[in-house]
């Protein structure tokens, strides 16, 4: 039986990339995660990520109940970056979604081999990612989250957060011009 919440996504950029180490956030258990920045243009990564979050919201209600969706508080994972980042560029104009898991996802090339070297995956690269969805409803929290499976890195990008790569600060050094 097919995964019914589970999203391989189109070209999509990887911001908050945290996929190489596990980190906690807020204090609490240390995960991998990243946010996926969609093009509102991707209309087709749009309806499958709709779709899996749609399949979640009936397993939520098949084992919490049928107000399960019901009321404000219940959180969806797809978020308008026009809405709820607008104080940042790199999500005008786009959905973002943040995934995570405590297993550490496994991350391949546009050729499907792997990729070990963590400076080739960072925060403003393009690639793909394979994520589900899954109710959640703990503490007085409910809705549906995202779990991060595994991505592909499809192509270089604007390194997000203001960090310059070496390769753009730096020019090959001679020894020469240091002792003449």
């Amino acid at each position: 039986m097919a995964n019914e919440t589970k999203v391989i996504t189109g070209k999509v950029r990887f911001s908050f990339c945290n996929v190489w180490v596990a980190k906690s956030i807020n204090g609490g258990d240390e995960k991998y995660s990243v946010s996926l920045v969609i093009s509102k243009k991707d209309k087709e990564t749009l309806e499958k990520i709709n779709g899996g979050i749609k399949e979640a919201e009936k397993v939520g209600i098949a084992k919490h109940g049928a107000k399960f969706t019901s009321g404000a508080g219940f959180k969806r994972p797809l978020r308008d970056g026009d809405i709820d980042r607008s104080d940042d560029e790199n999500y005008a104009n786009c959905y973002f979604i943040n995934a995570n898991s405590a297993t550490k996802p496994s991350i391949v090339d546009k050729n499907v081999l792997p990729i070990l070297d963590s400076s080739e995956v960072y925060s403003g690269c393009y690639g793909r990612a394979s994520i589900t969805f899954y109710p959640f409803n703990t503490n007085g929290n409910r809705g549906i989250a995202c779990g991060l499976q595994n991505l592909q890195k499809l192509a270089d990008g604007e390194p997000l957060g203001g960090r310059s790569r070496a390769e753009d600060d730096f020019e090959a050094y001679d020894d020469d011009d240091f002792l003449s």
